[in-house]
């Protein structure tokens, strides 16, 4: 097919594209993600039954079970952990789409950093994942059902409802674990810089905050703090990493010295004596 096989847009002597080719580019790699997280979806499939009794575990240890009330349900369970497992699978394939998508328009030596942005870029999604999954689930769930009462409130959880939470805070931990290469990039194009980042800092945490109620999906302040400190960590990790690998100032024009001007020229010497400027010689 030519959407695949089709070379890289032509660029002028500037590196500029026009809008046209730059909307073919991105098509491009869109489809090349999608593909690469159906690939990944296939091979996670076999195991998702054994995922999905893995991500019960914070249910079934306390003596309850899982239902479903739909005959569909527990396969569409099955499947949303099946395609979020390729996305994680598929996750360096889409971060060099995105880095092939932003080429063109990068310098000669800054595309040298492609490999250390799909390494680290995907360490972090997994990261996050990671950490959502073994650290902040488990406590959020053990938290949510101590609003059980026995003999009056009892829990009746289904698995699609499960399945569902577990995996939007998977998601939404990997999404916010790329905050320190988020800043990263932006600090090596002159976008942000340390300072501007720490003397914002308190902007951030305010913003941390919002953007834990946005993204979690229960509207508690505990789930909403488990997501928000650790993204106030990792924006100061940003800073520390805007500092060292962030864009130099340009360096000031030299002083004069030593008789130069400042431009760099020579010092113009005084105009020869005229015949009338001579001294003369008495007899």
């Amino acid at each position: 097919m030519d959407l695949f096989n089709r070379a890289a847009p032509a660029v002028d002597p500037e590196g500029r594209m026009s809008f046209m080719e730059h909307l073919g580019e991105l098509r491009t790699r869109i489809v090349w993600s999608l593909v690469a997280v159906l690939v990944g979806l296939g091979a996670a499939f076999p195991f998702s039954e054994k995922i999905m009794i893995y991500l019960a575990r914070p249910i079934t240890k306390t003596g309850q079970t899982l239902k479903f009330l739909a005959v569909t349900e527990a396969f569409w369970a099955q499947m949303k952990i099946a395609l979020i497992t390729g996305l994680f699978v598929a996750s360096p394939v889409i971060l060099w789409q995105v880095w092939r998508f932003v080429e063109p328009g990068l310098h000669r030596y800054e595309k040298k950093y492609a490999v250390p942005f799909i390494l680290v870029g995907s360490l972090l999604f997994l990261g996050g994942g990671a950490f959502a999954l073994f650290v902040v689930t488990p406590y959020a769930i053990q938290f949510l059902l101590t609003y059980s009462k026995p003999g009056v409130l009892e829990a009746s959880i289904t698995i699609g409802n499960h399945i569902d939470f577990i995996l939007k805070f998977t998601l939404a931990f990997g999404a916010v674990f790329e905050l320190p290469l988020a800043i990263t990039l932006l600090a090596r194009m002159g976008v942000v810089n340390a300072k501007m980042l720490a003397r914002n800092r308190k902007y951030a945490i305010l913003g941390a905050f919002v953007a834990a109620a946005v993204l979690t999906p229960t509207p508690d302040i505990f789930n909403q703090t488990l997501m928000a400190g650790p993204l106030i960590i990792l924006y100061e990790v940003g800073i520390i990493s805007a500092r060292i690998f962030g864009r130099r100032p340009s360096a000031p024009p030299p002083a004069a010295s030593n008789g130069q001007p400042p431009d760099g020229g020579a010092v113009s010497s005084p105009p020869p004596a005229t015949p009338a400027d001579q001294p003369t010689v008495g007899s």
